[in-house]
């Protein structure tokens, strides 16, 4: 008779180019119903801390509850820093203030200060409460600034020289330094204020001799940034001149931090993803936002869509009689409304996005508004004659079809000036166009559509 040998080595389980996947998941969650604690760390001694973190954030809440607590004493404070905000914040809450003040202690500043501003007030200060004076002192200084602004995004951590010392003695003194960052690429230059006055890229330092003084190879031309600005401009800056690293500087020009590149992706992710979000109506960023306050974000938005609807009912019932007259108008009336909105959403989706990655500059606004109303001429007059067409055949009446295409012509061309207008408008007057354009331009559309279309059909038709 065979027997199963118990020896024989497990299958490997298959991964993902990145992530976890779901057959590694699904062994945890086996592992964790049977309280196997062991396999549980076998499992994940593997797998970086972003992997880690996307575990916790696909385990169901009592699950992830019960993963937190078995690794909680041996947790990489980095798996803190790669959490998505809402998973954070109850991971931090199972953790305690002392186990996160000793994750805090082991992160690079800017992950440390990322982590902390996802607590409430309250157990900001009994965090920093339970860590040593010169980390609280900076973490401190960290929430002073501007939320969104350099000085949130930068670390603290960065190598720094003067101007007189050699190529040998910057390596001496990098290979010595215990508190440098983990990973940098630049070497900045300061004078006694601690001003900026160059950087040397490693990779350069490295391919000079060692007597070389590091002030006749440093290059001049650095993009400090301040720690207010906002940190959207900081992403585009890094864009722009293709930096890796900046420093960062106080009004007084003392340099304060670093931003790297890493950091700068994170921000155009996330600026991304609020911009598509507002266009969408939405304001959760994942699905494991609390319900409470994905209800309350939506019902603000549909009360906007509400008052909307409410505008555009006002408007057909001012034409109550013509359309018991004529009931072709009940439905023919909403295909005007719909493509005039739609075609105004596609104008507004490119000029926010315009807006958003400064493509469009003040000398190019009337430039943008003409093509925009070519585009509409084009695809008005394209759509008039079909629909038009199309209802003259359905309701049997050419005149109600020429009606409609006039109708849906102004309407479609409307839509391509104002969707190009009011964004512009709108962030002209300091407020974001990617959450106020939609909702007003598609209030517009809808009024204007049926008002011209029933009042066209009853002044001629009637």
């Amino acid at each position: 008779m065979v027997t199963e040998n118990p020896s024989l080595p497990e299958e490997p389980l298959t991964e993902n180019l990145f992530g976890v996947s779901e057959e590694r998941i699904h062994a945890i969650s086996v592992a964790l119903e049977n309280t196997d604690y062991e396999k549980v760390h076998q499992l994940i001694e593997d797998l970086h801390a972003a992997d880690v973190a996307d575990l916790i954030t696909s385990l169901q809440p009592e699950p992830r509850e019960h993963f937190v607590s078995i690794i909680k004493d041996s947790l990489n404070p980095e798996i803190l820093a790669n959490l998505d905000i809402p998973t954070r914040v109850q991971v931090l809450k199972m953790l305690g203030h002392e186990l996160i003040a000793v994750a805090l202690n082991s992160l690079a500043s800017d992950d440390a200060l990322e982590v902390l501003s996802s607590l409430e007030k309250e157990q900001q200060e009994r965090v920093l409460q339970a860590m040593p004076p010169r980390e609280r002192a900076m973490l401190e200084k960290f929430l002073s600034y501007p939320k969104d602004s350099a000085g949130r995004l930068m670390q603290r951590e960065l190598v720094c020289v003067p101007p007189f010392w050699t190529v040998s003695e910057t390596l001496q003194f990098i290979q010595n330094s215990h508190d440098l960052p983990e990973h940098f690429y630049t070497i900045y230059i300061i004078d006694p204020r601690q001003t900026p006055l160059g950087e040397i890229s490693l990779s350069l330092l490295l391919r000079h001799q060692p007597d070389t003084v590091v002030s006749d190879i440093m290059q001049q031309d650095i993009r400090s940034i301040l720690v207010t600005k906002d940190q959207e401009e900081v992403a585009f800056a890094f864009r722009h001149y293709g930096l890796v690293s900046a420093p960062v500087i106080e009004e007084s020009g003392r340099i304060v931090g670093m931003i790297t590149v890493d950091d700068v992706v994170d921000v155009i992710g996330e600026e991304v993803e609020e911009d598509i979000l507002h266009i969408s109506k939405v304001h959760e960023s994942n699905v494991n936002e609390p319900v409470s306050n994905t209800a309350y974000w939506r019902i603000r938005w549909l009360i906007i869509t509400l008052v909307n609807t409410l505008i555009a009912s006002f408007v057909i019932a001012q034409f109550q009689v013509s359309i018991q007259k004529m009931t072709a108008l009940s439905f023919l009336m909403t295909i005007n409304a719909a493509m005039g909105g739609n075609s105004g959403m596609q104008v507004v989706t490119i000029v926010v996005r315009a807006i958003a990655t400064r493509q469009l500059r003040e000398s190019d606004i009337w430039r943008a508004v003409s093509r925009e109303v070519l585009v509409s001429l084009i695809t008005g007059t394209f759509f008039a004659c079909i629909l038009g067409g199309i209802a003259a055949v359905w309701v049997n009446d050419l005149w109600l079809g020429v009606i409609l295409a006039i109708a849906l012509f102004c309407n479609m061309l409307w839509a391509a000036f104002a969707g190009t207008m009011l964004p512009i408008l709108i962030h002209r007057l300091g407020l974001d166009p990617a959450v106020s354009a939609g909702p007003i331009l598609t209030t517009t559309t809808d009024v204007f559509g049926y008002a011209i279309f029933l009042g066209l059909a009853t002044l001629f038709l009637l």
